[in-house]
């Protein structure tokens, strides 16, 4: 007996090949979707840079890591939250291990990824070079950094964090374009919660393109690619068991994540 279509392939089978790939072919529904994804991963950089330099030019001194860290967690869950209430119809990743995770589930394809890594790379970098011109560079632009000498045991931690978010995400959102109800609020609180416990120990990314920005804006990439590693082993892992609890991804997870394959706009 042949096992029953999936994700991507679930939605081709359901409305036919010739409608499948017309939304992302579309002008229209692609610049809305990478619009989406650059406005709300500049947002995050951009408030997450913008704090940390605040926090040093206004702060009265040197508050202690961990305040930092709760406070520019605040910054992030509130945004996001924000971010993903706003955009969460159109296209709500933000984040290039969340797109690996939807890639790798199977509702989108690896052209459509490729070009959402660009988009959320550059929006980052954009975010915290604006940060940069206000500011300068206080507050090292929120940058994150592993203790000497613990750069692996960063990369798993990051990979546990990046795990733990990631598979909420899959287990919450009807689809990968975070519609659901309650997702905003459960994504920002677990940034809340795990940004401000990891914070002080290695900055507790959780996504490599908010990594990033800060560091092609201080020109400093030498442990970037802990921040890359981690959460897209985290992602990795975290489809594999979210199949393993919920099943592979159905139709309407893929329709979510591609757009309204019948569309004509």
């Amino acid at each position: 007996m042949s096992e029953a279509p999936a994700g991507k392939s679930a939605l081709e089978a359901e409305v036919g090949n010739r409608q499948f790939s017309a939304s992302w072919t579309s002008d229209e529904h692609r610049m809305r979707r990478l619009l989406a994804e650059f406005i709300g991963t500049f947002g995050l950089m951009f408030v997450l840079s913008a704090g940390a330099a605040i926090l040093v030019k206004y702060g009265g001194g040197s508050p202690p890591s961990y305040a930092v860290a709760l406070i520019l967690s605040a910054f992030a869950a509130l945004w996001l939250m924000v971010a993903i209430f706003f955009l969460g119809d159109i296209s709500a990743h933000f984040n290039p291990a969340m797109t690996l995770a939807f890639t790798l589930r199977g509702d989108m394809g690896w052209v459509m990824a490729g070009v959402y890594w660009v988009v959320q790379f550059a929006a980052a970098i954009a975010g915290a070079l604006v940060a940069k011109w206000f500011f300068g560079p206080l507050g090292n632009l929120a940058a994150t950094r592993p203790p000497d000498g613990m750069a692996m045991e960063s990369v798993v931690f990051e990979a546990l964090i990046t795990f733990g978010l990631v598979l909420m995400v899959l287990g919450m959102a009807n689809g990968p374009k975070l519609s659901g109800a309650y997702v905003p609020f459960a994504v920002a609180a677990y940034i809340m919660a795990l940004g401000s416990l990891g914070g002080p120990f290695e900055g507790a990314a959780m996504n490599p393109a908010r990594a990033l920005g800060p560091d092609v804006a201080l020109w400093d990439l030498g442990t970037w690619w802990v921040y890359l590693v981690g959460p897209s082993a985290g992602a990795a892992l975290a489809v594999v068991v979210a199949k393993i609890l919920r099943g592979p991804a159905k139709a309407q997870e893929a329709r979510a994540a591609m757009g309204d394959p019948t569309a004509t706009d």
